[in-house]
């Protein structure tokens, strides 16, 4: 759930843009955020993490602006749903059966063998007249 945020954006951009204007009154940065910071009712480190952020929106400070944050928690929140799927999906697989579509389940050959009275030496020198395969298995249950 997203932390509903203390501070208006419009109160934010505005105690940045007196932080910026009141910058040539005070020694440093710092000492302008700290007098500004007091005067809005924040801690100098909020208002300072604000200034750091602006800075590097508008490309004076380096870094990845809030577009870019924006994104960068958006990606690593679907990399954690796809290995969370992932991980459900491993456990499913472990725990389903194995069985293949062709072997028998209780691993005996794929292919019946085939039985003796059907390997007849048919067309074989001195098997004529013979009568061999599966019309004489017939002929000879009848």
């Amino acid at each position: 759930m997203k932390k509903q945020p203390k501070y208006s954006p419009e109160v934010i951009e505005r105690a940045v843009r007196m932080v910026g204007e009141a910058a040539s009154e005070y020694s440093s940065q710092w000492a302008a955020i700290g007098s500004i910071a007091a005067k809005i009712g924040c801690t100098p480190e909020t208002l300072r993490r604000w200034v750091r952020q602006q800075e590097r929106d508008t490309g004076q400070r380096s870094g990845p602006t809030t577009a870019e944050e924006e994104r960068i928690k958006a990606l690593e929140r679907e990399v954690r749903e796809l290995r969370k799927a992932n991980e459900i999906l491993r456990l499913a697989v472990r725990f389903s059966p194995r069985r293949s579509s062709t072997a028998a389940s209780n691993r005996e050959e794929v292919h019946r063998p085939v039985p003796p009275c059907l390997r007849c030496r048919a067309g074989l020198p001195g098997d004529a007249g013979r009568a061999v395969g599966l019309l004489a298995i017939r002929r000879a249950a009848a």
